[in-house]
């Protein structure tokens, strides 16, 4: 009998759908702050986290070196202020206009008023360790054949903040190096990045990432339009979403996040997403978390990390493959799937295909999944449990969780009952060979 772990997630509050179409424009979203059970602290200002409600989930743990999901916390712990604030502080501001064939060096702390069209120009932020630049994008428009945009190479953290206005930056070839750097985004940032604002940025990256950020990546707000030919948005460390606008056609991934540790994290608190990937909407290596926003996620697969946690939101999955992927990528997080809250619609296609596949567990606590599958709704390789919520199938309500027909306990698979806990090897005199075992109630003895 593997050992149980008992943690605590909030159950939040929906949104509204809204639906997003094509790279235009959209309104920005103003979702409000939720708190969030996250194992990560990525606090650089925290403050006293607040109580949050309380519901109990059995989390299956089999080693010592598996990271426990901590008790909600508030978003305070996550964003700062200045993320948080939407327009900068533009007293005694720099004003750079850009010109053809320029590097602006940026090299000190402050706030600097972006503007004009041109190309081959690069902003280069090269600063000590302990400063703070904030880029503040007014109606700037850079196209370049071969290298970033915006490349900041050191800083303890860059802002870059749209006024209400529109923003434009293309890389329209392949990136060249900087000396050992393989520079391969529009926007590329060796340290904390953070995107906020009140305006528009698209960007366009033909042969790379749209945004790269070799550590923490934070968006708070604005709308960006994201066509690349990898990843849109990259991080390393961390990405944590408050809000945003964001439409995205990328032939990699929407979202990823990793780094060369096995880790990376992704935290989405709200936003509007309008996701087109060739490989898969959101990606994390370790822990993927969605506690609010609407999402609307086409491609091979829609959500995969190691741990994914879905508290609330809207979220429509149409994926040529899984539609949910719970996938070892490190050994820091149990391989599971949980489902506490949140209006998720799955389709995925022919062949293969799995709605909700998890190299490990499923837990549904709550919510409301509505898949349509032609081959699988659900497959696990070690337990799953239904212990609230609904699920439909087929434009069917069901009772249980059922196993992949072509997984699990044999020919039709394993399945997990409401409550259920461990797959029994029979019931009512049925072996599992050809039909698959069951689980049975929480607590019942085998």
């Amino acid at each position: 009998m593997m050992k149980k772990t008992y943690i605590y997630t909030a159950i939040l509050t929906a949104v509204l759908a809204a639906a997003l179409t094509g790279c235009g424009n959209a309104v920005i979203s103003n979702s409000a702050s939720v708190n969030t059970a996250q194992s990560v602290s990525s606090a650089e200002e925290s403050t006293e986290q607040s109580a949050a409600p309380e519901t109990e989930h059995a989390v299956i743990v089999e080693a010592a070196s598996v990271t426990q999901l901590s008790n909600p916390v508030n978003t305070d712990d996550v964003f700062t202020e200045r993320d948080l604030a939407q327009t900068a502080d533009t007293d005694g501001a720099e004003i750079i206009t850009v010109s053809d064939g320029q590097t602006i060096s940026i090299t000190n702390e402050g706030v600097y008023i972006i503007r004009g069209t041109a190309t081959e120009c690069t902003i280069r932020i090269e600063a000590d360790d302990s400063a703070k630049v904030q880029l503040v994008l007014d109606g700037v428009s850079i196209t370049n054949s071969d290298f970033p945009a915006i490349y900041a190479v050191s800083a303890d953290k860059v802002f870059i903040t749209t006024t209400d206005s529109e923003n434009t930056l293309t890389v329209s070839g392949q990136f060249r190096a900087d000396g050992d750097t393989n520079t391969d985004a529009v926007i590329f940032s060796k340290d904390d990045l953070v995107l906020n604002g009140t305006g528009t940025l698209n960007v366009t990256s033909d042969y790379g990432n749209g945004i790269t950020c070799k550590d923490d990546l934070k968006i708070t707000g604005g709308t960006y339009n994201v066509c690349c030919a990898l990843d849109a948005f990259e991080a390393n460390d961390s990405i944590s979403v408050n809000d945003g606008t964001f439409t995205v056609k990328s032939e990699k991934d929407g979202f990823h996040c990793e780094n060369d540790n096995a880790e990376g994290t992704i935290t989405v608190y709200g936003g509007t997403f309008e996701i087109q990937g060739g490989s898969d909407g959101m990606q994390a290596c370790a822990l993927l978390e969605i506690n609010s926003g609407t999402m609307n996620i086409t491609g091979a697969e829609g959500l995969e990390a190691t741990y994914i946690r879905i508290n609330d939101g809207t979220i429509s999955i149409q994926a040529s493959d899984d539609g949910i992927n719970a996938s070892t990528g490190t050994s820091a997080y149990e391989t599971a799937v949980e489902i506490n809250g949140g209006y998720l619609t799955i389709a995925v296609g022919q062949g293969d295909t799995d709605a909700i596949d998890a190299n490990g567990s499923i837990y549904v606590n709550g919510g409301t999944i509505d898949i349509t599958a032609q081959m699988s709704s659900f497959d696990y390789d070690r337990t799953a449990e239904f212990n609230g919520g609904t699920i439909i199938i087929n434009g069917t309500e069901v009772t249980e969780i059922p196993q992949s027909m072509m997984g699990g306990g044999g020919m039709f698979g394993g399945r997990g009952r409401m409550n259920g806990g461990m797959p029994d090897d029979t019931e009512d005199g049925m072996s599992s060979g050809m039909f698959g075992g069951h689980g049975r109630m929480k607590g019942t003895p085998a």
